[in-house]
């Protein structure tokens, strides 16, 4: 009686199990994960190589030091690489651009893949904060060291996918183009220039993958698919200079200072909208206002009897959208032509990033790349608040690219600041990620 009893039991239980199972790996994908695997401490070995090496954006030989050891990297994996210098234009480093072509033909390998980098930090050759290091009391799990988050971390995560695929034979059939800008952390002007290589890329492209630093919020691995504009603007005003007793009369009105002041207060009371920000970095007046070569400070003279003849206020704005840019703009020109009395005003912009917004394709990707996860046992990635994060290089292509994802490479902390972590684990886990996400799209 028990083995009767005992035996449908079994069979519902098993059956239970079957349906809710997740999906399996394939075998391809399987030998992609242990290729990842495989190579985990070749991988960190290549992070502390590129990180020990000085690449400041502003620092061109030290740039060019770390493009010399991914070219070779990139060429055993069958791809066709090129360096465009940028030094003649922009004072800036280049572009490594590497194609992987598809041999049944162009467009013929399934999603045509843009993989986005850059080989520059933050930190020039005069920062005290220059050599990789593991974190004391990580369990060998945390490493610090100048970019090893943003974004030398995110390159040995993307290096680690493509010898996966490799490995798997999972590559031959995939057609990848890969451009690391140079100098992502401070870009060459006009941009038209500067981004040439990658617009041209992004038309050609059907899903960006940008391997930034990755991040986790609450316990959760997130993911982005869009990114906040980020450029700068700068007021100059004029005043009729005199003694202060005469200031607000009629013929000498109320000086550059008040109109500056005017014209940011109204910046402050008018413009406020969802998904804007928009910072006063550095303020100077007086009877004279200069500032530095590198716009980073600057020097005023002036007296508390004369009424100043010349202001100045520079900042950024960040948007959720390209459409939120040149509304604000606008609205930004219309509040400094509003003079007081015997002032004058002008306001410039400079160019900056553009905005990435949201589309569906990109959510579309997000559900494929959770698809991915569930097949490796990892949580779903949560999509991350455009609020949270910075600009970024992808979105001079997401004109043209129906779908992109942001932070796709290592996770850490502490980003463009000295003692900047990467968690070393993430770097196979997100390498895993990325390998059966490309074949899978490659396939598609």
């Amino acid at each position: 009686m028990t083995k009767l009893v005992l035996a449908p039991l079994l069979a519902l239980a098993a059956a239970c199990s079957a349906q809710t199972a997740g999906p399996k790996l394939t075998a391809v994908e399987a030998t992609m994960v242990r290729a990842v695997d495989a190579e985990k401490s070749a991988s960190l070995a290549l992070l502390e190589r590129i990180v020990d090496i000085n690449s400041g954006t502003m620092n061109l030989p030290g740039v060019v030091a770390v493009k010399d050891v991914i070219s070779p990297q990139l060429e055993a994996l069958g791809f066709k690489v090129r360096w465009n210098p940028m030094e003649a234009f922009d004072k800036r480093a280049g572009d490594l651009v590497a194609e992987h072509a598809c041999p049944a033909g162009a467009g013929k390998c399934g999603k045509r893949l843009l993989l986005i980098g850059h080989m520059d930090t933050v930190f020039e050759p005069s920062s005290s904060f220059q050599k990789y290091t593991i974190v004391p009391g990580t369990n060998g799990n945390v490493a610090t060291g100048p970019g090893v988050n943003d974004m030398k971390g995110g390159l040995v995560v993307m290096l680690s996918a493509l010898k996966a695929m490799k490995a798997a034979g999972a590559l031959d059939m995939a057609e990848i183009t890969i451009v690391l800008s140079g100098d992502e952390e401070a870009h060459g002007e006009p941009t038209d220039l500067s981004r040439r290589d990658m617009i041209e890329a992004g038309k050609r492209a059907d899903v960006a993958l940008e391997f930034e630093n990755n991040s986790r919020i609450g316990g959760k691995d997130m993911i982005r698919i869009s990114r906040r504009s980020s450029l700068s603007w700068r007021i100059e005003t004029t005043g009729v200079s005199g003694h202060s007793s005469q200031i607000f009369n009629d013929h000498f009105g109320y000086g550059a200072i008040y109109e500056l002041t005017r014209i940011l207060d109204q910046f402050r009371t008018q413009l406020p909208e969802h998904g804007l920000t928009y910072n006063v970095g550095m303020v100077l007046g007086g009877a004279t206002a200069t500032v530095n070569p590198t716009n980073t400070g600057g020097s005023a003279t002036g007296k508390s009897n004369v009424i100043p003849p010349t202001a100045l206020a520079s900042g950024d704005i960040r948007t959720l959208s390209n459409d939120q840019t040149e509304r604000t703009e606008a609205r930004m020109r219309v509040i400094v032509r509003d003079h007081l009395p015997k002032t004058g005003a002008t306001i410039t912009f400079n160019e900056g990033y553009p905005a990435m917004a949201e589309t569906d394709a990109a959510h579309a990707l997000v559900g494929q790349l959770n698809e991915v996860n569930a097949a490796l046992g990892l949580a779903p990635q949560e999509i991350m608040d455009p609020m949270l994060g910075g600009a970024g290089d992808i979105a001079f292509v997401a004109p043209y690219v129906p779908a992109g994802l942001v932070g796709t490479g290592a996770m850490g902390e502490g980003a463009h600041a000295e003692g900047e972590t990467v968690f070393l684990d993430s770097i196979p886990r997100e390498a895993k990620r990325m390998a059966l996400l490309m074949y899978r799209l490659s396939k598609t």
